[in-house]
């Protein structure tokens, strides 16, 4: 029975026990203003060079960070490629993404990445499966907790792999019925994809054209977390008047890549202290993210 398993292929060994007992290393990072403001670079800023709003991210005189700077800091790297972990990662999709944030986001220092699988959903046979990945960003010296960031995996090919009737997803936050609050657009710069990768993700599908062709698309893609950003950059400004430290929580749902260069247009509906948030890639009329929910203060 050992035999076989060490000889099984990793799809194989795609198990909800053992993807939760999974311990995840400790990942370390030290980064500084640079860091700062090139993550905000990533995502378009600097577009209004003279706008005081945006320079704050931008100018290291009161620089600020970005809120969602988080989801790239302390990352553990391409654990999904873990063979004994069993996931089909050449099919797996990044479904959702969330962050709540604790406290400001320093501009500079050291932190720690605490990661764990939370669980695992089987949706059945030819179905796929999802898995529900968080990563706490301690402060390293202090131990204060920064941020949590939260992932949902679309393990495409890992569908039926226990004997449970399928589970359904989580609802999805519902988008209110009614004309946005408030409609903002932004331009994607074509060399965007270049820009974020050096904020940590280097896959190759978001710079390299045959990469991106054996993946199915016509070219390489932004990533998601840039467009994530993008949509935390829409809530920002037009709900928090630029203050990052309004910004407490922040998910959303992906549907569709953006390609570097197309303009992103995101409608905002406030509810209070909720705004939800869908965007659309203009050029090809697609929604790129859905279901957005941020929580400002």
């Amino acid at each position: 029975m050992g035999a076989g398993l060490n000889h099984a292929t990793p799809s194989a060994r795609f198990a909800r026990d053992r993807l939760r007992a999974y311990a995840f290393p400790e990942s370390r990072q030290v980064y500084s203003e640079r860091d700062v403001i090139l993550y905000a670079l990533g995502l378009g800023l600097g577009d209004r060079p003279r706008d005081p709003a945006q320079l704050r991210f931008l100018y290291e005189k009161s620089l600020c960070a970005l809120p969602t700077m988080a989801v790239v800091l302390a990352h553990p790297g391409f654990w999904a490629g873990n063979r004994d972990l069993g996931i089909d990662w050449v099919r797996m999709l990044h479904g959702e993404q969330g962050l709540s944030v604790y406290r400001p986001i320093p501009v500079r220092g050291e932190v720690v990445g605490r990661s764990r699988i939370c669980e695992v959903l089987d949706r059945g046979k030819g179905k796929g499966a999802l898995l529900f990945y968080e990563r706490d960003i301690v402060d390293a010296h202090s131990g204060e907790l920064i941020a949590t960031s939260r992932q949902t995996l679309f393990c495409r090919g890992n569908g039926g792999f226990s004997n449970d009737s399928p589970q359904p997803a989580p609802r999805p936050h519902g988008i209110p019925e009614r004309a946005p609050d408030r409609v903002v657009e932004h331009k994607t710069l074509p060399q965007m994809a270049l820009i974020y990768r050096l904020s940590g993700d280097l896959n190759p599908l978001h710079v390299d054209p045959a990469v991106a062709e054996r993946a199915g698309f016509a070219a390489p893609i932004l990533h998601g977390l840039a467009t994530y950003g993008i949509g935390g950059r829409a809530v920002l400004e037009q709900m928090c008047n630029s203050e990052p430290n309004r910004l407490k929580s922040f998910d959303v749902r992906f549907t569709a890549p953006v390609f570097p260069g197309e303009t992103v247009r995101t409608s905002l509906w406030r509810d209070g202290n909720t705004v939800s948030l869908r965007s659309v890639a203009i050029e090809r009329g697609i929604v790129v993210m859905d279901n957005g929910r941020a929580v400002i203060e």
